[in-house]
């Protein structure tokens, strides 16, 4: 009998886990680019909130999940839901406000959902998230599934009080928590220095004795190192954890935002120095995972995947008049 190649084997799966993690953050940045198109000549209605520079979050964080695992965010959450799963097609058709979206067209961009996938929102009301997450927590210890919850949040949502009886409740009954504050330096127009106290969003819990850890949120190998401990660290019964990413978005906190509250040398500087697809693009050229053709190659087709997925929505039907009364109640 022939002898199995292990170490082939390993590096074929060392690649394949590698041009994953950047296809992921890749379909992020063109599908936001995307949506922020749609929106600048009106097929996108309300309020958008792109997710542009925080690829690295989504991507590593979600790769620690299992499918019977939990996912709640906030209203930046285009990112995150194709991260987890959902196609292109679907979140698109979703922001475009067409039955064949995610949540039916009824959602939009903040909230966007998928049961099958345990993708509870999008959320549009700051930091409320956090104590439906907390809550599926309790729910998953209660049946003893021994599933995970990530619940995400950003820098501003770090100051809202519902937080901290979230994270009281979270350790007095050492539920299966991680507590993602995606902190992307900026809550709205106010930087993280100039509206908190702890400026330190990972020593957050040190009250509630919730261990907390801060990572390059720009590195998708760092964030989902981080991610997989934390997710280890629940799923074994010890209780929440706390992981603050830290993050930049380079567009402002919605469409109608200028973002004037910082300049443009900030945010170019970012982008030439921790830009997270880039810098691990260029990672795998050095490693020899994947040359520059190869990767071209991936960026050429992830924007006709968008491009097809900005068609379908398009031309997709609208939701009959009839479905504002669906769904209202569980």
């Amino acid at each position: 009998m022939a002898k199995k190649n292990t170490s082939t084997a390993a590096t074929a799966s060392v690649r394949d886990t590698a041009v994953g993690y950047l296809r992921s953050m890749l379909m992020q940045r063109r599908f936001e680019e995307k949506s922020a198109e749609a929106y600048a000549i009106g097929k996108i209605g309300g309020f958008c909130h792109l997710y542009i520079g925080q690829e690295a979050v989504s991507t590593g964080t979600m790769a620690t999940l299992r499918p019977d695992d939990y996912v709640i965010t906030a209203y930046r959450d285009h990112g995150l839901a194709l991260a987890r799963g959902m196609t292109p097609r679907e979140v698109m058709a979703e922001l475009f406000g067409r039955a064949a979206g995610c949540s039916g067209g009824k959602g939009g961009s903040m909230h966007l959902f998928d049961r099958k996938l345990n993708f509870l929102g999008g959320h549009g009301i700051v930091g409320a998230q956090v104590p439906i997450g907390t809550g599926l927590a309790f729910s998953n210890k209660y049946r003893k599934n021994g599933a995970v919850t990530l619940t995400y949040f950003g820098d501003g949502a770090a100051n809202q009080g519902q937080v901290y009886e979230s994270f009281n409740m979270a350790e007095l009954w050492k539920l299966p928590v991680v507590y993602v504050i995606e902190n992307n330096q900026y809550a709205m127009g106010t930087s993280v220095e100039r509206s908190s106290a702890q400026a330190q969003l990972s020593r957050r819990g040190v009250s509630f004795n919730i261990p907390g850890v801060e990572v390059d949120g720009m590195d998708v190998e760092a964030v989902h190192a981080a991610g997989k401990k934390a997710v280890g660290w629940c799923r074994s019964g010890k209780g929440p954890t706390i992981l603050e990413l830290k993050t930049y978005r380079y567009r402002g906190h919605s469409m109608s935002d200028p973002a004037k509250y910082r300049t443009r040398e900030e945010v170019q500087s970012i982008r030439e120095k921790r830009d997270p697809i880039e810098h691990y693009g260029q990672k795998l050229i050095e490693r020899g995972i994947a040359s520059e053709d190869e990767l071209k190659a991936i960026d050429k087709q992830t924007r006709q995947t968008v491009n097809m997925a900005g068609e379908f929505a398009t031309e997709s039907a609208e939701p009959l008049p009839g479905e504002l009364y669906t769904d209202v109640f569980a």
